[in-house]
């Protein structure tokens, strides 16, 4: 494992503590040292520090629900066909209503990750301002601007994807405190500046891990224009990125989700999280909720739990295919309603083995821990909306738990595992959709079977004995028939892929397919979870963006308004 970087929040004498306000957005606060004090290299540095402490989305005075700030975007996913909120339903109530589409601006979750991603641009800004005030400071500190221009466009990408119509805060708001800029719409142009700007700017490698190459920037920059349907622009920039040479495919999937993968080949662009050989704010904070309860090692709280139609996904053909149009038509095998004690047998229809990677089932091994024995490890009642399934890929494994777990007093769980927000699978995946955009199949089919051909190589889960833990089956495409079905392969093969990992909802709204496959998936888990039924409200259009945060529009003093619907 490569040594990690450690962007942590504690910055000595510094400052960087944010500040309360009444603005919408926040000024970090400039503490013990005076602005003249930090005209060096030195002062730049620390703040750009500060800028990259805040991707792990914790800060020193949090508005809303705390676990709304969700670094690794797990709560996106419970807005998804992917996971379910887990625990009982009256654990964290503002979540429920989350998952149900319940949803009302004044929800403390959205205002939790309003703010931690504007105080991340306020922090990249912070970094800017100080350069523009050094005489000659551009050509001093370049390398510190792009740095800081990546981070402020990856906030502001998230921002976008989340709300639609946003402000946009600049150096220059920053410089003059004025932070309640009015909804400008969407911010593209922006953000493809600052992905253009560190694009051009960054070096191709970095001596420390966590900091943004050229090709991460390459790469956010064509996940920018594919937001955006600009299908040629994309291309062009991730087969740049493919074409350089500087990432591969693990041999083995499951390393992403290992320490010892970290920082690797596939590894992009990450969260460095660590766990400092203790309880540290440099870990998942944001993401303690989300280990089993009880579980195999007493940990705490149960939350985030993959769906029946997640796992139904990973049902294949004969043929060893993705059933693309038919896989929700039977469910696998699984245990909701029955308790521990009753015997239950686990799927023997064929299976992707990324299932057994991603969703935690009775019946096969957890990440080392032993064979997941069913009901007694999970929190949620029967009763409950969030059925009968772990999550996988973002629980440490048991031989690597020395240097990736932290626990606390009450069972919390923190990990030091980094979360990807970029990774070369997913580059190659978006490069296929461009591909089938621009009428190039055959190169679409190419990048699709890159993926599928690491999936059949890896290795799987096994049994007691050693054997396969299930009927494991995968094969390759031998074809793409049109664009039709080469667009339904690489959109499935995306979650097959990237589930639980935080991508689902976006991919559903820019495809505009969200309210359809939502209200679909809410009818066909019904069967699995009887009670989601009568709980959950019916997905609409306004849905496809999240309310503006009523907080953040009482305290914009008129500047913001709200998004249609709400």
């Amino acid at each position: 494992m490569k040594m990690k970087t450690n962007f942590g929040i504690l910055l000595g004498a510094l400052f960087l503590l944010v500040a309360c306000s009444k603005d919408f957005t926040e000024s970090p606060a400039v503490g013990a040292l005076s602005d003249d004090a930090l005209k060096n290299e030195t002062g730049v540095n620390l703040m750009l520090t500060g800028a990259y402490s805040s991707l792990n989305a914790i800060r020193n005075n949090s508005f809303g629900n705390e676990w709304g700030r969700a670094a690794d975007d797990w709560v996106m996913d419970v807005l998804s066909d992917d996971a379910h909120k887990g625990s009982t339903d009256d654990d964290q109530a503002d979540l429920k209503e989350i998952e149900l589409y319940n949803w009302d601006p004044g929800n403390g979750y959205w205002v939790a990750r309003w703010g931690v991603l504007f105080a991340g641009i306020n922090r990249a800004n912070a970094v800017l301002a100080l350069i523009n005030s050094i005489e000659g400071g551009e050509q001093k500190f370049s390398a510190q601007i792009a740095e800081a221009r990546f981070l402020r466009g990856h906030f502001n990408f998230q921002i976008q994807r989340m709300w639609g119509n946003v402000p946009l805060i600049t150096e220059e708001d920053y410089a003059n405190t004025e932070f309640n800029q009015p909804n400008s719409g969407p911010i593209w142009a922006a953000i493809e500046a600052d992905f253009s700007y560190a694009k051009t700017n960054l070096p191709a490698t970095q001596p420390e891990s966590g900091r943004p190459t050229k090709w991460a920037a390459t790469a956010y920059l064509g996940k920018t224009l594919l937001y955006q349907e600009k299908w040629a622009a994309a291309l062009s920039e991730f087969d740049a990125v493919i074409n350089s040479g500087a990432y591969a495919l693990l041999a083995d999937y499951v390393d992403n989700f290992k320490a010892k993968g970290e920082n690797g080949s596939e590894s992009i662009f990450a969260i460095q999280f660590t766990t400092d050989g203790g309880l540290s704010f440099n870990a998942n904070v944001t993401g303690a909720l989300n280990f089993p309860n009880p579980g195999p090692f007493g940990s705490c709280c149960g939350f985030y739990q993959p769906t029946q139609d997640l796992a139904n996904i990973f049902q294949v053909g004969a043929d060893g295919l993705p059933l693309l149009d038919t896989y929700n038509q039977q469910d696998i095998a699984n245990d909701y309603g029955i308790t521990s004690a009753e015997s239950f047998t686990p799927h023997q229809g064929p299976l992707d083995p990324r299932i057994d990677f991603t969703v935690g089932r009775r019946g096969i091994d957890y990440n080392g821990y032993g064979v997941h024995i069913g009901k007694d490890w999970i929190r949620a009642n029967f009763s409950d909306i969030s059925g009968p399934y772990l999550p996988k890929k973002n629980i440490y494994y048991a031989d690597e738990a020395s240097i990736t777990q932290a626990t606390g007093g009450w069972g919390e769980q923190l990990s030091g595992l980094n979360f990807h927000i970029l990774r070369y699978a997913d580059v190659i995946l978006m490069a296929a959709e461009a591909a089938v955009e621009t009428g190039d199949l055959s190169k679409a089919l190419t990048y699709v079977n890159q993926i599928r051909e690491r999936a059949k190589n890896s290795s799987v889960v096994l049994d007691a004995d050693g054997n396969p833990a299930a009927n494991y089956s995968i094969e390759l495409y031998s074809a793409f028939s049109n664009a039709d079905v080469a667009r339904k392969a690489v959109r499935f093969e995306r979650r097959l892929e990237l589930g639980m990992e935080g991508q689902r909802l976006f991919d559903l709204r820019r495809w505009g397919v969200k309210v359809e496959v939502m209200n679909e998936y809410f009818d066909n888990e019904a069967r699995t979870i009887p009670n989601i039924a009568s709980k959950r409200s019916t997905v609409q259009n306004k849905h496809v963006l999240l309310p503006i945060p009523q907080l953040a529009i009482d305290q914009s003093g008129g500047a913001l308004t709200q998004n249609p619907g709400y």
